[in-house]
This record gives C-alpha cells, sequence and structure tokens, in this order.
C-alpha cells in the first residue's frame, strides 16, 4: 500500500486520537484510512458542495425591485 504524508491541523489530530483512545479505531493509521475513505465515498455520491445564490432573489429584493413582489 502507498504511504502518504500529510500535515493537519491540531485540532483535526487531537480528534483523530479521541476516536482511537474511546476504542473507534485499532490505532491513528486505521482511522485516517477509514476516515479520508468514508470522506471520499461520500464526495463522489453527492459532489462538491457549491453555494449558489437564487438568480431571481438578490440583495434589492425580488427581481431587483426594492420592496415589490413580482409575479
Amino acid at each position: 500500500m502507498p504511504k502518504v504524508e500529510i500535515t493537519v491541523p491540531e485540532h483535526l489530530e487531537m480528534q483523530i486520537a479521541q476516536l482511537v483512545e474511546k476504542g473507534e479505531f485499532l490505532n491513528r493509521e486505521e482511522a485516517i484510512e477509514d476516515l479520508l475513505s468514508t470522506g471520499l465515498k461520500a464526495y463522489k455520491t453527492s459532489g462538491p458542495i457549491e453555494e449558489e445564490e437564487d438568480p431571481g432573489l438578490g440583495e434589492d429584493g425580488m427581481m431587483g425591485h426594492d420592496d415589490e413582489y413580482v409575479f
């Protein structure tokens, strides 16, 4: 199996360590492999999350009109 070296923020390392301490995983390597695999499967299933603003609603009100409802 290929080896990969990554750097993660301290808060993620702490969360992984807690999961191992609680017995959710046998060790850090298993935890990281399983969590990464699960994340990739979720990403592949749902795809990237794109925040798109509704083109019909703007900051100026509906359809560009101030304080008016356009039907």
